[in-house]
């Protein structure tokens, strides 16, 4: 157990608060869409949650700095990708790592004309139905409205700046 000696205020201590979160583990996922000019657009998130089953319907937070930060702000659907662990390769590309993240033969048009990542666990198109923007983030809200399964896969999860597989407890 941590003395008082060895604790560090996370709430004034940006340091801190980056290391707390950096010790959660979150599922990847990739965002797609296209710029008002028609261009593809994406970016990994870590972000991504459920708000409701009934209407379906889901968040994730981006950067308002990003550059696919004026393609989402300016569109009415995005297609979610969850990623398995077979992914990984696709998610350090978009994640910026990369200039070009739809050069190469991983990806189709999908639905709305939208970048469909192949070969993914499953993945969702949503109809944006809230923007609320905090400091240079925010927070997206979408409707679900349509998706599919893939092949099943191990989830791709993001912990302490690195990619890892789920292993059971049990």
């Amino acid at each position: 157990m941590a003395t008082p000696e060895d604790t560090r205020d996370i709430a004034h201590d940006i340091d801190a608060f980056k290391q707390a979160f950096r010790r959660l583990a979150a599922g990847v996922s990739v965002i797609t869409g296209r710029t008002p000019d028609g261009l593809p657009v994406g970016f990994t998130a870590t972000s991504l949650a459920s708000l409701a089953a009934v209407p379906p319907m889901a968040s994730f937070n981006m950067a308002r700095v990003s550059t696919a930060w004026p393609a989402i702000e300016g569109t009415e659907h995005v297609l979610i990708h969850m990623l398995g662990s077979r992914n990984r390769a696709i998610a350090e590309r978009m994640s910026g790592r990369h200039e070009d993240r739809f050069n190469g033969d991983h990806w189709q048009p999908g639905p709305a004309g939208l970048p469909l990542l192949k070969d993914v666990p499953a993945w969702m198109l949503g109809r944006i139905i809230g923007r609320h923007p905090h400091h240079g983030n925010a927070v997206v809200v979408v409707q679900i409205q349509d998706g599919a399964l893939g092949a099943d896969d191990e989830a791709l999860l993001y912990f302490e700046r690195a990619y890892h597989r789920l292993h059971p407890l049990d």
